[in-house]
């Protein structure tokens, strides 16, 4: 049995799994950091803190989320002095998140130094999107200087519900073919050809793609220049608008799916407009991912709001009984493994996510254990 540590690191926030093998023996949250009031008054503090309030004695690895891994890295890293400087090179493509994973990374390796760290990327699952799926009509050579293409995120969710997913349908991952949605306050959806993603709806950043909490999802491009030239907003206004205040925020006033959907259930006409394009976005996709593998055996539903949502995944998959796609009301209301009919040409499952887990995983393997 070996044991590994997750680190989920926020700008003030500390998520934390301790496992061994698949066993959860402690899981917890540090929150406000360096706040008047805040657990602890900084990372390091926060990690002291976990040292002494766990057994970390024989671990194996420490697992640390890294939203971002640019073009470089396609599969879990021991981090080392030169990791940590690649991983900060590419903080323009996550401003948000990469410095906190850093800072996490640095903290660790101080406190414990005779443990591997292991960086643990959301963005290398979807490392195996061949070029045609990955790169966008621009100027190739802005292109390759930027590394601007399709990266991805929600990796590990992904890769974990689309093995699940093979798991319950009991069939070999190879030749499983899955659209795994996870829908939370960021959302996502990928197309995964046995155990491998070959289409994904985010992008460079987090923004593009399906409906969110606060943010956007797929626009015109050509709605920045609007509003910069004829609104007078500057990008870094638009930018704060698109990623914070727009999504189910912005059509709403309220983030939260659950306030949204009691809402729509009382008539409220934002809400339903709301509920209806966040539906309708999630099944253009399917649609979409539908033609670009030919072959689905199963869409699977996952995330806070793919595994609570009834409404959702019954509306979003509606209508779509010509594609061999129905949802059986009564597994549905039930939130049943497995929602669609018998006999149902495409299997419609709800597997919950795991992403620390997948985390722990991915640590081990990195470091042989």
């Amino acid at each position: 049995m070996t044991r590994v540590l997750v680190l989920n690191s926020g700008s003030s926030s500390l998520r934390y799994r301790l496992f061994e093998d698949a066993e959860v023996l402690a899981k917890g949250l540090v929150q406000r950091i360096g706040e008047p009031g805040g657990d602890a008054t900084d990372h390091g503090a926060a990690l002291r803190r976990l040292m002494d309030e766990l057994d970390l004695s024989g671990l194996a690895a420490v697992g640390h989320r890294v939203v971002h891994g640019g073009e470089r890295f396609t599969a879990s890293t021991v981090v080392d002095d030169e990791v940590l400087a690649a991983i900060e090179e590419l903080i323009p493509l996550a401003p948000l998140h990469n410095p906190a994973a850093l800072t996490g990374l640095r903290v660790a390796r101080d406190l414990l130094p005779d443990v591997p760290q292991v960086a643990v990327f959301d963005t290398a699952f979807h490392a195996t999107i061949p070029p045609e799926g990955a790169l966008w009509a621009i100027d190739r050579e802005v292109s390759r200087k930027w590394g601007l293409r399709r990266y991805g995120f929600h990796g590990t969710s992904h890769a974990y519900v689309s093995r699940e997913t093979a798991r319950l349908l009991d069939r070999p991952v190879a030749d499983t073919n899955v659209i795994t949605l996870h829908l939370g306050n960021g959302a996502s959806a990928t197309a995964v050809r046995g155990g491998r993603s070959v289409a994904t709806s985010m992008g460079l950043t987090p923004l593009p793609g399906l409906v969110m909490g606060t943010r956007s999802g797929d626009i015109d491009p050509s709605l920045i220049f609007h509003l910069h030239r004829v609104a007078g907003q500057s990008l870094d206004e638009i930018e704060e608008m698109l990623t914070r205040r727009s999504g189910m925020l912005g059509l709403t006033g309220d983030n939260d799916m659950r306030t949204v959907q009691e809402r729509w259930a009382a008539g409220d006409p934002d809400a339903t407009l709301a509920f209806e394009i966040y539906c309708r976005r999630i099944r253009e996709y399917t649609g979409s991912y539908l033609a670009v593998l030919g072959r689905v055996d199963a869409i699977t539903f996952t995330g806070g709001v793919g595994e609570n949502s009834r409404e959702i995944r019954a509306t979003t998959m509606a209508g779509l009984e010509a594609l061999g796609i129905a949802v059986d009301p009564d597994r549905n209301r039930a939130n049943d493994a497995i929602i669609s009919p018998d006999g149902s040409p495409v299997t419609v499952c709800v597997v919950p996510t795991e992403e620390e887990l997948e985390i722990a995983s991915e640590a081990r393997k990195a470091v042989g254990a």
